[in-house]
């Protein structure tokens, strides 16, 4: 079975206190409407696990899936949304904010994007919190169908010239609905899993320490 298709439902939080104390994470954060929940469910070849509002930033906790072995997935609140009042946005980016700047268990982002209007300024926000953690960021260009073969090559050469030289970052187009680019997925944040956790066995104190 695949990484993703074990992920069960563990908790959703509203506040960074209640954060659960244990396990390893990834994160998924994305713009209102960029498809963050429909690339979740897709992965997770499951129509609703994560949900999928009709009003885009409504979704306001932080909710928690469990891959198993002590491995997580964090669905972050939309962002930027424009009906979401100002005190409620500024809230959210505070929010998301410290947790990507010091959230200890957190081991990578994957950042969603709509492939049509990757790189807001919201988006490049969300990296300034995170990229000085040093650690691995995975961009992910949603509604790639929408985008004729030309439009789709545009649209990666966009993003990854953006971030050329940077190792940190790894870029990709996806599709819910034509179910393309899981394998990527999946090969990306396995591999961020797998490295971890096996640096974690090897700093474990040997019997008798």
């Amino acid at each position: 079975m695949s990484l993703f298709q074990g992920l069960t439902f563990l908790t959703t939080v509203n506040d960074l206190k209640a954060l659960p104390a244990e396990g390893v994470e990834v994160a998924f954060a994305g713009r209102s409407n960029a498809g963050k929940s429909s690339a979740i469910n897709t992965l997770a070849n499951h129509t609703r696990l994560a949900y999928v509002s009709k009003t885009p930033g409504r979704t306001q906790h932080i909710n928690y899936f469990d891959f198993g072995n002590t491995r997580r997935l964090v669905d972050l609140p939309g962002y930027g949304y424009a009906a979401v009042p100002e005190a409620v946005r500024k809230h959210w980016q505070g929010l998301l904010g410290k947790y990507l700047a010091n959230r200890a268990n957190l081991i990578g982002l994957v950042l969603i994007m709509d492939s049509r209007r990757p790189l807001t300024d919201l988006d490049r926000l969300m990296l300034d919190f995170f990229l000085p953690t040093g650690k691995p960021v995975h961009c992910v260009l949603t509604k790639s169908d929408k985008l004729n073969n030309q439009e789709k090559v545009q649209a990666l050469r966009t993003v990854k010239d953006e971030f050329a030289g940077n190792p940190q970052i790894t870029v990709q187009l996806f599709s819910s609905s034509k179910k393309q680019g899981v394998s990527e997925v999946e090969k990306v944040v396995g591999a961020w899993f797998d490295d971890v956790l096996q640096q974690m066995n090897e700093i474990e104190p040997m019997d008798g320490e």
